[in-house]
């Protein structure tokens, strides 16, 4: 058995999702734990602070109120600091280094900060100096306990899986891949769980770009099919040729994409920039819309969608019995197009035309196109046609807003003609869009045309809010009344 053969076994053993329990506590919530950790910490040392000064110089028990209020100012004010510098976020905070001199930095600082108001407010009177000296020295002691357990749980918790995120692909140069033991992956990223793809050591470049090739379509159906959200490229920096060819095979794929640092980098940095930057990593692609943002656009959808359809069902009904009566051919259109992440599915249409393309060749509509009926041009003109469409939102194939989908022949020519093409199926196609809101619909006849509205939907797609989204339907509304490029 080959060296490649035993790193792959062993790199299926690791990153075997199957074999290991599922994630039940979200990375989002482990910066709340331990900043609560530290202030439990901080007022408690408060706290005993107070008490234990008193018992220990033989001093009745004290107020423990002002005792409470100090450990409360001091916890907000080292939480505040410490947040501020990243000092939370995962996975830096699963690294095993204890960050002490940062630690001890911004307790002593606070001190001063904390002393600076009881002058302030002249609360000294009612608050010991003993007790506070006692509480200052204290508070850093258990800080740094409290870090490093912390840090040994994490650790532990990412290694068994109840910690940690699965949906990463680490995609790499079989010696880049070979130099990333387990704790150089917890620390540059803090997922322990990988799927790994290691191409072609091929010396001939022929040969290596074609299996490369077949190894990023294993990558893209992995991802499709795994719904994986971030993807991590091991290269060599210097071997610019190869990281921009991974990069033009993974843009078809609406996840983020991060270079990592390569072994000369890694031995330099020490796996972390002067800037305290988590991670030292370049991204080369940007994720598309957040998991939040993605709830909050299907509501939108659904909640609009819906209420579209009871409104316009009259006149989907009396479409529908025009077109029967007008020629002969099924009322609806179907025809496949390319969505969210490539996948295909089905678009429905009314038919407004005597043809029915659906294969390798679908000539586009042209003004005055004999092949559009009689109903069909009035239907088109205003965009009446498109609203069969409500039922691919419902369904969650399509969105109100979003890129026109092309059909699968265009799809094709464009991608080779227009070299961030692939990048509008990073989101769900719409039924409107901020091209055609810009009067950026109807045919193609050109690369020019088709480029501006490449240009127009990767905007749209890098400025998503929700407002934009209201905004485009209602200068829908008004394009719709223009029919400007509707035939």
């Amino acid at each position: 058995m080959s060296i490649g053969s035993d790193i792959r076994d062993e790199a299926a053993k690791l990153c075997d999702s199957s074999s290991r329990p599922p994630s039940r506590v979200s990375t989002g919530a482990i910066p709340y734990f331990l900043s609560t950790a530290d202030a439990g910490v901080i007022l408690l040392s408060s706290l005993a602070g107070g008490v234990g000064y008193h018992l220990l110089v033989g001093y009745p028990l004290p107020d423990i109120l002002p005792h409470f209020a100090v450990g409360l100012l001091a916890s907000f004010i080292y939480i505040l600091r410490m947040s501020g510098s990243g000092y939370y976020d995962f996975p830096d905070c699963a690294k095993s280094r204890v960050e002490i001199g940062d630690i001890l930095f911004c307790w002593f600082t606070t001190g001063l900060l904390l002393v600076f108001f009881a002058f302030l407010l002249k609360i000294g009177v009612s608050y010991s100096r003993g007790a506070f000296a006692v509480f200052y020295f204290l508070a850093p002691v258990g800080l740094l306990g409290v870090r490093k357990l912390t840090k040994v749980a994490l650790s532990a918790a990412v290694l068994n899986g109840t910690v940690g995120r699965r949906d990463v692909v680490l995609i790499g140069d079989f010696n880049e891949l070979a130099a990333l033991e387990q704790q150089d992956l917890l620390a540059l990223f803090g997922a322990a769980q990988l799927n790994r793809f290691t191409l072609s050591r091929e010396d001939d470049p022929l040969a290596r770009a074609s299996t490369d090739v077949r190894i990023f379509s294993s990558v893209a159906n992995f991802v499709r099919s795994q719904n994986c959200r971030e993807i991590l490229l091991a290269l060599p920096w210097d071997d610019a040729g190869r990281i921009e060819f991974a990069r033009d095979q993974i843009k078809t794929l609406p996840v983020a994409a991060r270079l990592l640092p390569d072994m000369r980098v890694r031995s330099l940095t020490n796996f972390a920039s002067s800037a305290r930057q988590r991670v030292l990593a370049v991204e080369i692609q940007r994720a598309p819309l957040s998991g939040l943002e993605r709830f909050i656009k299907r509501m939108m959808d659904i909640v609009v969608a819906t209420l579209a359809s009871m409104f316009f069902m009259p006149i989907l009904a009396l479409t529908a019995i025009a077109i029967k009566l007008d020629s002969a051919g099924p009322v609806i259109f179907r025809q496949y197009r390319k969505g969210f992440n490539g996948n295909q599915f089905v678009m429905f249409k009314f038919r407004t035309m005597t043809v029915q393309e659906n294969g390798p060749i679908v000539a586009q509509a042209a003004r005055d196109d004999p092949r559009v009926t009689g109903i069909g041009r009035l239907l088109r003109s205003a965009s009446i046609d498109e609203l069969p469409q409500l039922l691919n939102v419902l369904k969650g194939d399509m969105s109100l807003i979003g890129p026109r989908p092309h059909a699968l022949a265009h799809d094709s020519y464009f991608e080779n003609v227009v070299g961030d093409y692939a990048f509008r199926h990073h989101v769900k196609p719409g039924i409107t869009g901020w091209a055609q809101c810009n009067g950026a619909r109807g045919a193609t006849p050109s690369v020019e045309h088709i480029s501006e509205r490449v240009k127009l939907d990767l905007w749209y797609i890098n400025n998503w809010s929700l407002w934009l989204d209201i905004q485009i339907l209602i200068k829908t509304f008004f394009e719709v009344l223009r029919k400007r490029n509707a035939y």
